[in-house]
């Protein structure tokens, strides 16, 4: 007895169609498709957005120093006057400190579980965007007090052509 459904596709087309679907989902906030890959695509999703809700707030602050220079209003570098331990005066570029979040261990492995159920999204400037962070920025928090059914379905009809039930898949 088969865990998952076949949906007429071979496993490694399946699998790269739900993860295209899982991404659309989890970047747009709804999909139309046909109700048993919704089903399969839900299931997927929910069990994402369940480990997001869990690992969201596992990190800590830490001070670090940048690397880069601290720039002015005009983008130009920062500098201030220093001695030499001869004596000698020149002028020593400015670097920042900043706090930045590091996360825990178990968050950078749901991050890495995330990342192995979703692909690579590029904006409309053709930009990368980070959707594992999406998910634990954005869409996390909104479900921080719900204990599950992160998504719903609502049905549409019967396409034309093939007369397929399709539906709407949305985050809640």
């Amino acid at each position: 007895m088969a865990t998952n459904r076949k949906l007429g596709k071979t496993t490694d087309i399946r699998l790269s169609m739900l993860k295209t679907q899982v991404t659309d989902l989890l970047w747009h906030g709804k999909i139309e498709t046909t109700e048993t890959r919704a089903k399969e695509t839900k299931a997927i999703a929910d069990s994402l957005i369940a480990l997001a809700v869990k690992e969201a707030g596992n990190f800590e602050e830490v001070e670090v120093k940048v690397s880069r220079a601290k720039l002015d209003e005009k983008g130009n570098k920062v500098t201030e006057l220093a001695k030499s331990k001869n004596g000698n005066e020149y002028l020593k570029v400015v670097r920042e400190t900043t706090k930045r979040k590091k996360d825990m261990p178990s968050k950078v492995n749901a991050r890495r579980k995330i990342m192995r159920n979703v692909n690579k999204v590029k904006d409309a400037d053709g930009k990368n965007v980070d959707i594992p962070t999406k998910l634990f920025d954005e869409i996390a928090p909104k479900y921080k007090d719900v204990k599950g059914g992160y998504t719903r379905i609502i049905k549409k009809g019967q396409r034309r052509g093939d007369a397929a039930e399709t539906v709407i898949l949305e985050l809640i």
